[in-house]
């Protein structure tokens, strides 16, 4: 699909078409990391908290998680 850009303030701008926002999963005010790769512009949506957090969980396993680690007894007013 070919598209136009056009003049935004100081800046450029391409409209994305309705059929790759849905694709894409954006949304009005969807946060995008912008890059350049092999001479090619890439828009990607910036992951939530929660994708990152569910990413990086799902790479937790037995060989890469550590045993407890006894700090000592506690000071001040902690509770545990």
């Amino acid at each position: 699909m070919k598209t136009k850009i056009s003049k935004w303030g100081n800046s450029l701008a391409v409209r994305i078409p309705r059929a790759f926002v849905r694709e894409a999963g954006f949304e009005y005010g969807s946060v995008v990391d912008l890059s350049f790769e092999d001479g090619k512009l890439v828009i990607e949506k910036e992951a939530s908290a929660d994708e990152e957090l569910d990413q990086l969980l799902a790479q937790v396993n037995e060989d890469n998680r550590h045993d407890e680690i006894d700090t000592g007894d506690r000071e001040g007013r902690e509770a545990w």
